[in-house]
């Protein structure tokens, strides 16, 4: 459940950081998730997506295709290094005191979560597309095929956390764009606001004061007839 607030965000400063609830937030997994998939994917290329038969050159497991592990190898950085800024901003977006930008930084992952879904799928099909046109012969001994395995497997996987991670950043701004949310939760109520209170006075009538800090000239009721009975009498003579 999503606090309410501009864009997903209590008032700056009015909760202090907690490492256990923003680390048990659904997002915070889902972006660790990420980070550790993008890092599998770009570790098995650089690791064993290259071999080389009978030459010092390198070649890729996709079909001897450089592109298909280039492609690889870029998107999981990109990913790698994204992931981990967006934890980062995760962390300091409750601080955040203005609404601008908490609007931008709202936009901004889901810009970038958006194109990274974009681009896991892309890679998914590029290279699930190559290793299927790869050979027995180009690999000998099976060589990099669990690699390559692995690397289409985790693709896969990094397309469905990146979509999630998409709509719940849509989800955000959506919630963030009403105005209903942001125009009076992170102001101090007005004095004109509080409840107005009656105070009586002497001759039975009420003040109506809507002033929260006015004392009440009296705390009692005066009666005229014990004001006359209570008047002192002249000494006689």
């Amino acid at each position: 459940m999503e606090p309410a607030g501009a864009y997903g965000a209590r008032k700056a400063g009015s909760v202090p950081f907690d490492p256990v609830a923003f680390f048990t937030h659904p997002r915070t997994i889902l972006r660790l998730m990420s980070w550790v998939f993008s890092m599998v994917v770009f570790s098995c290329i650089v690791n064993e997506g290259y071999i080389n038969i009978g030459s010092e050159r390198l070649l890729c497991v996709f079909n001897n295709n450089a592109d298909a592990c280039n492609y690889g190898v870029t998107v999981g950085v990109a990913c790698f290094v994204g992931s981990i800024f967006f934890l980062i901003l995760d962390i300091y977006f409750p601080s955040i005191s203005s609404v601008k930008d908490r609007r931008r930084a709202v936009m901004l992952d889901l810009g970038f979560s958006g194109l990274a879904s974009f681009l896991w799928f892309v890679g998914f099909c590029f290279l699930a597309n190559q290793w299927q046109a790869t050979s027995a012969d180009e690999l000998p001994l099976a060589q990099g095929s669990d690699a390559a395995r692995a690397t289409i497997a985790f693709c896969f996987f990094s397309i469905l956390t990146w979509v999630v991670l998409t709509l719940s950043a849509l989800r955000r701004f959506l919630t963030g764009s009403n105005t209903n949310l942001f125009t009076w939760q992170h102001l101090d109520p007005p004095l004109g606001s509080a409840r107005a209170t009656p105070y009586p006075i002497a001759n039975g009538a009420t003040i109506v004061t809507t002033n929260p800090y006015q004392a009440p000239p009296f705390t009692e009721t005066l009666d005229p007839q014990k004001l006359t009975q209570q008047r002192p009498v002249a000494p006689a003579f």
